[in-house]
């Protein structure tokens, strides 16, 4: 087995291919915890609205969680692909859960 892994800031990609199967495999990791570490500040910081009070900020969610979150949804990583309807649901659902409280950059629900 071939393994290839390239760096890139905080995330870590591993190629793996296995010439005796055929098979290649794609394995990704990112370290979240100064990103996580930032929204806690944010959180803390305020109650997240501008000057003028039009716009709110709500999270900040590493686009491996929106992978994620877009497989569970339909085994399928990309977030974007999804419909903007169904985007919404998922944001909704996770960020109003205590497990995700941490991609949250101001209190409130969704």
């Amino acid at each position: 087995m071939r393994k290839d892994i390239i760096l890139d800031g905080l995330q870590k990609t591993t190629y793996m291919k296995d010439d005796m199967e055929g098979k290649i495999a794609v394995k990704e990791e990112v370290n979240i915890d100064s990103h996580i570490k930032h929204n806690k500040e944010l959180l803390n910081m305020n109650d997240g609205y501008s000057k003028s009070r039009d716009l709110k900020r709500v999270a900040s969610i590493p686009t491996i969680a929106l992978s994620v979150w877009a497989n569970e949804y339909n085994g399928d990583s990309n977030w974007f692909a999804l419909p903007p309807e169904v985007q919404k649901k998922i944001l909704k659902q996770k960020l109003n859960s205590s497990e995700f409280r941490y991609f949250k950059t101001a209190e409130g629900k969704l």
